[in-house]
């Protein structure tokens, strides 16, 4: 999801993005089927604001069609491994060129690829390469990677950053592969700082469930009808707590409860009296309570309190696309986090069905009706026989 969702957040700023995909369509745009063409809730969160172009990378005119766009390109998006890359001609060792008209100002394109394990290996890519996904909060017993790709989703926010501070610079930073492996490391529940303190202190540390081990009381803890979260950090958060509990002398005597690492290395007793409290309470309760006391607190949701939380529709985090064909009825989609008031952007048109704009697409690169009948007789590209108008999305 890294480039589908990079080109997705540019798309979503203004720019009009081109999404080419194989003649059968993207991997991406099956996971978690929504619709009646097979079409996921991935595709969905990726696919607004894109036209769709089909085509054959294998074959010359394949290639040749790619070529072009990228000549009309500012930004290329490629998640694809370097192999892949120069058998497209994308290489970074192979400017396309300006398109007539273009601005000479600018640079070729900024070109976005984001290997797995990045540009600069020490050993050669294997198709089933996986960035890492370091951390210390997964569970011990069996250990288990956490549900949310957040490596996918910040690779794409960096990628978008990096793209557009390029476009800034005239396209100077052309050349910039880059690595999933970075934001894993660099912006992901403390990984990096993890990191940081492991090589100078060579701590070792070993996965604690969701338990923070540098404070406490900061887990996940239950309550009679759910879970709540809590992240106490500092003196001043653990002095608040410890007057919520009641019995505020005793833990803030207790020499091993003075400053964070300690409590968080001797934490098993105060997360035993925080269990205790929020047993007794419903999450509502325990909220009021933790909130009156100025405590950083949060319920912990199943997808459905998610989507219904009544902040998330003030904040306006969802847009809605109602008249994808093959929907049931309307789906929410996360929109752009980003809150502009001049440009506001976000969600403006629904995704496109596979090979929706390959003719348009086509025409406006100069092929006729007769090389783009022939593009399709000799199945180059696909295209469906009636490309239907994209929907009305409403904010």
């Amino acid at each position: 999801m890294a480039g589908p969702y990079c080109a997705t957040l540019l798309g979503y700023l203004g720019a009009e993005v081109i999404r080419i995909e194989k003649r059968e369509g993207g991997e991406d745009r099956y996971i978690a089927p929504i619709a009646d063409g097979g079409e996921g809730g991935v595709f969905f969160q990726t696919g607004c604001n894109k036209q769709s172009l089909t085509l054959d990378p294998a074959t010359p005119q394949g290639r040749e069609i790619v070529r072009r766009l990228v000549r009309e390109a500012d930004v290329v998006v490629a998640n694809l491994p370097p192999a892949s890359l120069r058998a497209l001609g994308l290489d970074y060792a192979k400017p396309a060129g300006r398109a007539p008209g273009r601005d000479p100002g600018h640079a070729d394109s900024v070109r976005r690829s984001r290997p797995a394990g990045g540009s600069r290996r020490l050993r050669r890519r294997r198709p089933g390469d996986v960035p890492a996904r370091c951390t210390c909060q997964d569970s011990p017993a069996p250990r288990r990677k956490r549900p949310a790709p957040y490596v996918d989703y910040s690779t794409a926010v960096l990628s978008a950053f990096g793209a557009m501070a390029a476009l800034l610079h005239s396209g100077k930073d052309r050349r910039r592969p880059g690595s999933e492996d970075e934001p894993a490391r660099h912006c992901t529940g403390g990984v990096g700082s993890h990191l940081v303190e492991q090589g100078a202190l060579t701590k070792n540390r070993t996965p604690s469930g969701n338990r923070v081990q540098t404070s406490a009381p900061s887990d996940v803890f239950a309550t009679r009808d759910g879970h709540v979260l809590t992240h106490c950090v500092g003196d001043g958060l653990f002095r608040r707590w410890a007057r919520l509990m009641g019995d505020a002398d005793y833990w803030l005597t207790q020499s091993r409860f003075q400053g964070d690492q300690s409590r968080g290395d001797h934490a098993t007793e105060i997360l035993a009296r925080m269990r205790e409290w929020c047993a007794g309470r419903t999450t509502a309760e325990a909220l009021a309570a933790l909130d009156a006391a100025g405590l950083p607190a949060g319920p912990v949701y199943t997808l459905q309190q998610a989507l219904d939380e009544p902040q998330v529709a003030a904040m306006q985090f969802f847009g809605e696309v109602a008249d994808y064909p093959g929907l049931t009825r309307p789906v929410r989609i996360p929109n752009l986090p980003v809150e502009l008031t001049a440009t506001p952007g976000g969600i403006a048109q629904r995704p496109p069905l596979l090979g929706e704009h390959t003719d348009a697409i086509l025409a406006r690169l100069g092929f006729s009706p007769a090389e783009i009948a022939e593009l399709r007789r000799t199945k180059v590209v696909w295209t469906p026989i009636l490309p239907l108008p994209y929907s009305r999305v409403t904010r």
